[in-house]
């Protein structure tokens, strides 16, 4: 699995003044009934116990294992801030490509 930055989504990261133990992390939400929708998000929260943990350029993205049964191969995490909306947005979809992250649990 790859997770990755834009370099907007890595500058708002890297200036976002975080409390103490907490970190981004990749959030599933599902939701439907004969069909599945996933929704993905970035929350900031604790670490929990059996966290995927990947790192780039000093920023870690955690997610759990429920969430990685939902991700394709690659997944995009961009910033955008539009005087109204500041978002993340997050795209997974299934490509072949080098890891710019690297697991490090």
């Amino acid at each position: 699995m790859i997770v990755m930055l834009t370099k907007s989504a890595l500058n708002k990261l890297k200036e976002i003044e975080l409390e103490k133990e907490q970190a981004p992390r990749i959030d599933a939400s599902i939701a439907g009934g004969c069909e599945v929708s996933v929704k993905f998000t970035l929350i900031f929260d604790e670490p929990r116990r059996g966290d995927i943990v990947m790192e780039d350029s000093g920023i870690q993205i955690r997610l759990d294992r429920f969430t990685k049964r939902y991700l394709e191969e690659v997944t995009h995490i961009d910033y955008t801030d539009e005087h109204v909306n500041m978002v993340f947005s997050l795209e997974s979809i299934s490509l072949q490509a080098p890891a710019p992250l690297k697991s490090i649990k």
